[in-house]
């Protein structure tokens, strides 16, 4: 006897001298590797026959193993036990794996046991002993397993790794007869050859593209599995499945309120930011309802436009297709928050125990970004985080964004805190950040605020998404939901869903304003704007210096933290502004419109003349009469913030009446000019509304798709929208069309078909298919071909059964205009095609363009706040210009709203998708923890695609640290994209365009590709020479260090936690295969590296 100490002598070594051929080899060991095979592979294809012993429960089916699956989640990830996932290589055969040669060798192995071996494992859990025996002669004990670092060939992690050499003949006997022993005691073992059989060939089987895909996956985001519980997922024994609501979500829309309820009950928050049209509205009805199940009180809080979208779902009504539902909900207005008394939704705001929601859910969650106006009275935002959601019972908050995210994360950061209370330190406990939220969103303003001034050519989402530190895209992606319409074409399976419609070019339009020979230009009508000081909005400006400090401490508003004041003089000036900016807008909307704004503002300048004159008192009261309906809604909010409260009382001995009168009667004087002019274009004369005549009965008369005659017509502004009506319904009714319009409010529609129908049953009878009137309204036979209305339609309805948009007045938001066609651009539309019209004012586009400019840079408002950012009216130049940029495109194409989105989407960020793709692919099929690393799949080449020829490596830093390596959000797992040249496609930074390009590729090839794979097959010997791609490889992982060489630098000069001389990557052996994807092009040959 003697011992082999696996340094100076090596136990293969000697197995390879003691081995004869027609040898009997008995072992029974822990482990089983095919790299320990082909370590002794010409010795041990010789022998007679090998009978081998799992010493622990392995690739077995028995009560010990069963019993644990069984209390186990079927989404649970258990342990993979060390003996079944070692026989594809221990975590000490990493060299040897990637090599990327296992394909072939377990080919060669699963031949060799199918002749020679026979696999038992110990059924019982119970401690065996591990040893080896070759015939009667020699025995080898005690055997950590049956490995290449065993055999002494790989370097593993035990201190010691000695062997006794017994050939004592009395002794080498006992451990042959214990063998045979244990070996015949079927108690005790049981067969398992065809499973360990079964476990080679899945290592070099062809692999179909969409295992390699799940694969990949599993190893990403085990940690995701792994804390998915019953706690943080819906409760199926709530019932909720069986709901309506739940049973008529699309199956994106499941996975979005799965996800959504994942993320509350995890984080306590979530923003919902789908793109238009994808149905936001009814996948949150599905939330609401999962809570509604659970005993659970909850708040919907929307802009007042759009509370019809909400409370047709919670009343007993028949355009309710979800009344057996019956949703129990309340709905308020965001406005009703800065109400103290009256009723609102048929509820007394005094009354409202505000403390009491489980769930509060916020439609156009954006309209609460900023954290506080510079007000002594509480804002909508801070009662709405003081008493709706730190006091009382725990708030869960469910938000709902079209623009999320855009140039001021600051917005961002205001809407996420009320998902934590205000207390960052709550969701920074549960995310695993290296800094304070606060300093996570400052750094990425700082970040943006650098990129935002490189050249247009570097100022893409590309460089942003590298600049910005992955704190942030770990904050966004734990709280946030957001899938483009892309997304959801790329990710899910559209023949379930139905198409998109096709969109038509749109169309441009430009009329003069009228054919009269002395109606003005749209140019000219703009200079006599110029010449108004619209003098009667700002009274204090007119106050003696020498007075002015009385009413800066009367209506000056005090500061609230490190808020800036703004005076009243401040918000006269934003005031005019405001009126400036409307002005124009309502001419571009239509003479009607511009007509009664005009006619509204000579006549509060007549009345404070009129009592100047009369000098009533000395003491004079000023109330300026504008209410949020005069203006569009982007800029409700701004009157909200303008508006003070009370009347402003000034002392005419301490204002210069003169210099005011003066100014005063100038501006009526080009009011009247501007009114006898606008007097003058009667309907007849309006051009645009004649060629908008001319365009519904050439529509009518020629559908774009077959008996389709439906044209809806959006403008900003209620009067527009009453004077088409007015106008044209007697024409529609005479071609024998239907004509409505809808304004606001549940009494506001007016149709030809009759009074009596409300806001619900106009919109259900314009769309009758999508609102589902066979329920709704089944005795109703009427049908409205032209529906009008103003902006309460743009958003949450579904009136795809129209295919044909018009935009009466451009909206100087691109955004909105999106979300107007988001009504008719929907999924499952029954038009195979769709048409946008813009009308334009009759000036070129640049003339337009500069135009805007002016007037929004014309005066500049008091800063509303501390920063610049938060500037309730002042445009930023980068906004301005990107604007231009998408009105220019909306020329001649229908833009995308994540275009329009200034610098970066969470659509560009999130990584949801993947984990629910994994979550249904686990549940379906089982969990993937046995799966050998190392499998590849073969993929053809699509550069249209960005499937360049080459090879996508998924890796596992086996010296991970998880606190240190910041650079990558995936980490200790790293992607990386290689050409067949060895040059970077992808980064491992580039998480997300990554598993995007590997989804695209891999999920439509649930089988072999069978052209690329005999192709690949070829060039590699089936699997034996794979020098190619291990030199891929190579150079996948150069290119990781000195991607993380330069990042470790840069940390040195930046605030928080350094990188850099913390942690090393060395090469290739410091990683861990764990799949790859050859991305092949037959017309191409593959060469090797030299």
């Amino acid at each position: 006897m003697r011992i082999i100490d696996n340094v100076n002598e090596l136990l293969g070594d000697d197995l390879k001298s003691e081995i004869a051929p027609g040898s009997k080899v008995r072992i029974a060991a822990s482990t089983f590797s095919i790299f320990a095979f082909e370590a002794l592979r010409k010795e041990l294809e010789n022998v007679g026959e090998l009978e081998f012993i799992f010493t622990s429960p392995s690739f077995v089916t028995a009560k010990v193993t069963d019993k644990l699956h069984k209390e186990r989640r079927e989404f649970f990830i258990p342990p993979a036990p060390g003996s079944e996932s070692s026989l594809y290589g221990s975590e000490f055969e990493v060299r040897l794996r990637n090599k990327l040669t296992q394909r072939a060798i377990a080919k060669e192995c699963a031949e060799w046991v199918r002749q020679k071996v026979t696999f038992r494992s110990n059924s019982t859990g119970k401690p065996m002993q591990q040893f080896a025996a070759v015939d009667e002669k020699i025995a080898y004990a005690a055997l950590q397993g049956f490995t290449t670092a065993d055999l002494g060939y790989e370097r593993g992690n035990a201190v010691s790794n000695m062997v006794h050499r017994i050939d004592d003949s009395p002794m080498t006997s006992q451990y042959v007869e214990l063998f045979d022993q244990i070996w015949n005691n079927s108690d005790q073992l049981e067969d398992v050859t065809d499973a360990v059989q079964e476990h080679i060939a899945s290592a070099y089987v062809e692999n179909s593209p969409a295992r390699i895909y799940f694969l990949i996956l599993y190893n990403l985001f085990a940690e995701f599995l792994e804390d998915i519980n019953e706690d943080v997922l819906p409760n199926d024994r709530t019932g909720y499945l069986d709901t309506k609501v739940w049973q008529s979500l699309y199956n994106f829309q499941r996975d979005a309120a799965i996800g959504i309820i994942n993320k509350l009950e995890t984080y306590n928050g979530c923003i919902l930011a789908d793109s238009v049209g994808l149905g936001k509205t009814f996948t949150a009805l599905a939330v609401i309802k999962y809570y509604e199940l659970r005993n659970k009180s909850v708040l919907v809080l929307a802009p007042k436009k759009l509370s019809e979208n909400w409370t047709n779902y919670n009343a007993n009504l028949t355009t309710n297709i979800f009344a057996s539902d019956r949703f129990n909900y309340d709905v308020l207005a965001h406005t009703d928050l800065t109400r103290t008394k009256g009723e609102s939704l048929g509820l007394r705001l005094d009354r409202v125990n505000w403390g009491n929601y489980d769930l509060v859910v916020i439609d156009e969650s954006h309209n609460f970004r900023n954290a506080d106006y510079a007000e002594e009275k509480e804002s909508r935002y801070q009662r709405l985080m003081r008493q709706v959601i730190q006091e009382g019972v725990k708030t869960k908050v469910l938000m709902l964004s079209a623009t999320p995210v855009n140039n001021r994360f600051n917005d961002l950061k205001n809407q996420l805190q009320l998902a934590y209370e205000g207390e960052s330190d709550n969701l920074a406990s549960k995310l695993n950040l290296s800094t304070t939220v606060e300093r996570v969103f400052s750094d990425s303003q700082k970040v943006f605020n650098e990129w935002s001034k490189l050249p247009p050519e570097r100022r893409t989402a590309d460089t942003i998404l590298k600049m910005l530190d992955f704190d942030f895209f770990e904050l966004l992606d734990s709280v946030t939901i957001a899938r483009s319409r892309r997304h959801i074409q790329a990710f899910y399976d559209m023949t379930e869903i139905g198409a998109f419609p096709t969109r038509l070019p749109p169309q441009s339009i430009r009329v003069p304003l009228s054919d009269l020979p002395t109606a003005p230009s749209f140019n000219e009508i703009f200079e006599q704007l110029q010449q108004l000081n619209l003098a009667v909005y700002t009274p204090l400006a007119y106050v003696f210096p020498s007075r002015i400090s009385k009413y800066e401490d009367l209506y000056n508003v005090g500061a609230s933290g490190s808020r800036a004041n703004l005076g009243q003089k401040g918000r006269e000036q934003g005031l005019k502004k405001l009126m400036t900016v409307n002005l124009l807008k309502r001419l571009e909307s239509s003479v009607e419109a511009f007509r009664l704004t005009l006619a509204k503002i000579e006549g509060t300048v007549d009345k404070a003349l009129t009592r100047l004159d009369r000098h009533e008192d000395a003491i004079l009261d000023m109330e300026v009469d504008l209410s949020a309906d005069d203006v569009d809604d982007d800029d409700a909010a701004n009157v909200e913030a303008l508006s003070y409260g009370e009347k402003i009382k000034i002392d005419l001995r301490d204002l210069d009446v003169e210099s005011w009168k003066r100014d005063l009667w100038h501006d009526r004087e080009t009011l009247r000019e501007l009114l006898d002019e606008m007097r003058m274009v009667t309907p007849d004369r309006d051009l645009k509304l004649q060629k908008l005549k001319a365009l519904v009965a050439a529509k009518a008369a020629q559908p774009i798709n077959e008996g389709n005659r439906k044209v809806l017509v959006f403008s900003a502004f209620a009067d527009t929208a009453e004077y088409l009506y007015r106008e044209l319904a007697p024409s529609l009714m005479s071609q024998g069309l239907e004509a409505a319009m809808i304004t606001g409010g549940a009494h506001s529609a007016k149709t030809t078909l009759g009074t009596g129908y409300d806001f619900q049953q106009v919109l259900t009878m314009f769309s009758p298919r999508s609102k589902q009137r066979h329920l709704a309204m089944p005795k109703e036979t009427g049908e409205i071909d032209v529906l009008i209305g103003t902006d309460v339609i743009s958003e949450g309805q579904n009136l795809q059964d129209c295919d044909y948009l018009v935009n009466y007045d451009i909206h100087w938001n691109p955004v909105r205009i999106i979300q107007r066609f988001g009504r008719i651009d929907r999924i499952g539309s029954i038009n195979s095609q769709i048409q946008l019209v813009n009308f334009w004012p009759d000036i070129s586009l640049d003339e337009y363009i500069n135009l805007k400019e002016r007037v929004e840079n014309r005066m500049v408002i008091a800063d509303l706040a501390g920063t610049a950012d938060d500037n309730v009216l002042t445009p930023e130049t980068n906004d301005a210009a990107f604007r231009k940029e998408q009105l220019r495109k909306l020329q001649d194409e229908v833009i995308e709203l994540e275009d329009v989105r200034t610098g970066i989407s969470i659509t560009d960020l999130g990584l949801n998708d993947f984990r629910m793709d994994l979550l249904g692919y686990v549940k379906e099929h089982g969990d993937l923890a046995t799966s050998p690393k190392g499998l590849h799949a073969v993929v053809p080449a699509d550069p249209a695609n960005g499937l360049r020829p080459g090879a996508i490596f998924a890796l596992r830093n086996l010296e991970a640290d998880s606190d240190v390596n910041r650079g990558n959000r995936l980490h200790p797992y790293y992607l990386v994209y290689v050409d067949n040249d060895g040059n970077v496609i992808a980064d491992h930074t580039e998480v997300k365009s990554l598993l995007d390009l590997i989804r695209a590729g891999c999920k439509p090839y649930d089988q072999p590709a069978a052209e690329v794979t005999r192709f690949f097959n070829a060039a590699t010997l089936d699997g034996a020479d794979m020098a190619q791609y291990s030199g891929l490889l190579t150079d996948a992982i150069g290119s990781m260090i000195d991607v993380t060489d330069e990042r470790d630098i840069d940390s040195l000069f930046t605030g928080g936690q350094t990188s850099a001389l913390t942690q090393t990557i060395a090469g290739l052996d410091d990683f861990e295969l764990i799949a790859f994807l050859a991305i092949v092009d037959p017309a191409t040959s593959i060469e090797t590296n030299g």
